[in-house]
């Protein structure tokens, strides 16, 4: 229970890399508070540490690309919690198209989701980590954050955004006690995944499963990497073993 007295938040909890997270999270000792958009796939989570004798979390509906959610949100935790410890931004969205067809809704849409939200709550929760001179933020990054490919400009510069933010954050709390990293996987087998999978193949009239592969071949393993993937890398980075890791943009592919 290495992570025992420890408050944990994860965006997007409710599916994917977030539910993965929570759980290794939970497992590990803290206590986890998730949030999204959606309640009933928060509740699903719920029930799943519950089927797993795990202390049930706090459920949040939160748009993190509305200010005024998060400040509410926000406020409910402090209603009933002393503070987080632990925050990892994860809530994201992946929408690609040409750049002469990237109007300025998807544009802000991406930036407001990938970047300003993630920046809106490491804001408000730094000040508890420096008091306790103890905490961790890890940011959900993506490959994109290190490069660039057609069709996903405004989804690349919202990543590149939250690798700077990270490294910024970095820089700014070193030997306070702490940490802010972010994560760099590949494609990752998610609904965020599948919904891609779809819409190329639609787009293509190549087969959905085909489209699925394509995506996998770009990961240097030539498979999906499996969320609990990242879940794992999320504890290794807020151990107290990993105190002097800051700043760092971890890959996994």
């Amino acid at each position: 229970m290495a992570l025992a007295g420890k408050v944990a938040l994860i965006t997007g909890g409710g599916r994917g890399i977030g539910r993965a997270v929570a759980l290794a999270l939970a497992q590990a000792g803290a206590r986890v508070v998730i949030t999204g958009r959606a309640r009933d796939p928060l509740e699903a989570v719920a029930a799943e540490f519950g089927g797993l004798g795990l202390p049930a979390p706090v459920i949040l509906e939160m748009d993190v690309a509305d200010p005024d959610s998060i400040a509410a949100g926000l406020e409910g935790i402090a209603g009933a919690l002393a503070g987080v410890d632990i925050l990892v931004n994860n809530a994201g969205i992946a929408e690609s198209a040409p750049l002469a067809r990237t109007d300025l809704l998807l544009w802000t849409r991406h930036l407001a989701v990938n970047a300003t939200g993630p920046f809106l709550l490491s804001r408000a929760l730094l000040p508890h980590m420096l008091g306790r001179r103890w905490g961790r933020i890890v940011n959900i990054a993506s490959m994109a954050a290190l490069g660039g490919a057609p069709y996903i400009a405004a989804y690349a510069a919202s990543k590149h955004a939250l690798l700077g933010l990270t490294r910024a954050v970095a820089a700014e709390t070193a030997d306070t006690g702490v940490t802010v990293n972010a994560i760099c996987p590949g494609y990752v087998a998610t609904d965020m995944l599948w919904t891609g999978a779809r819409r190329i193949s639609e787009k293509t009239g190549k087969p959905f499963e085909d489209a699925v592969a394509a995506m996998a071949g770009f990961n240097a393993s030539g498979k999906l990497i499996e969320p609990a993937a990242v879940a794992a890398t999320v504890l290794e980075l807020t151990a107290d073993a990993a105190a002097g890791r800051t700043g760092e943009a971890v890959v996994i592919a």
